[in-house]
């Protein structure tokens, strides 16, 4: 089956975890979680882990347990100098330039947050657009819901016919239900949830030519 339509998740899949951006995300997290809603703040990474386990997101625990207002929290979690985090990324903007398939950034973030990041590699070009919590209303990655609105949103009727990019084997699970090739991004074990798996996204057409082939446009089918 040809692949038409590339999602790919933002934080800690377009760019290394190690640069410490999402550790300084979750750093906010608790901060908002102590001082905006008032948990004790040895509680709060035990709330904080049960909420995302449970919800998906940290923000979808926090709306339906303290009623937060969504947008003051992306804005306060998302507060950070994004360059003092993530570089322009030339071998990634060429790697992206080579596939001619839309590419869609689907993300539990904010859209002004995902943007950021975008500029700051130098990569926002390379995309059709970004997929993020609002536009998903508030539906989030591993929710079902999500990735129906992002298909929706990139005019694809045909899961099988779409590529999924993310770090979070969880994320990737429901994606592969739905019928889509998933690749895991990191360091990691092999996942049930991903057909493959690399190191970082630059390794995309040298470990995997057969796929990269196939994102070209390559109608031969992928044993995955």
């Amino acid at each position: 089956m040809k692949i038409e339509t590339l999602f790919i998740d933002l934080d800690d899949t377009l760019y290394d975890r190690s640069n410490g951006l999402w550790e300084a995300i979750r750093g906010r997290m608790s901060r908002y979680m102590h001082e905006c809603v008032g948990l004790p703040e040895q509680e709060v990474p035990q709330i904080r882990r049960h909420y995302f386990e449970t919800y998906g997101t940290t923000l979808r625990g926090l709306q339906i347990h303290h009623h937060v207002d969504a947008d003051e929290y992306l804005t306060y979690v998302h507060d950070l100098p994004i360059k003092e985090y993530v570089s322009p990324d030339q071998q990634l903007k060429i790697l992206l330039s080579e596939i001619s398939q839309p590419k869609w950034i689907l993300t539990n973030a904010s859209s002004e947050h995902a943007q950021r990041v975008l500029d700051t590699l130098g990569v926002a070009e390379s995309f059709s657009g970004i997929i993020d919590i609002r536009a998903m209303d508030f539906h989030c990655k591993p929710e079902p819901e999500a990735y129906q609105i992002a298909m929706k949103i990139a005019s694809q009727s045909d899961p099988t016919r779409c590529l999924y990019l993310d770090d979070s084997p969880l994320n990737l699970t429901t994606a592969k239900a739905m019928g889509m090739t998933t690749i895991l991004i990191g360091n990691v074990p092999s996942s049930p949830s991903a057909d493959l798996v690399i190191p970082h996204i630059h390794d995309l057409k040298e470990a995997f030519p057969e796929l990269w082939n196939h994102c070209k446009g390559n109608s031969e089918k992928i044993d995955g």
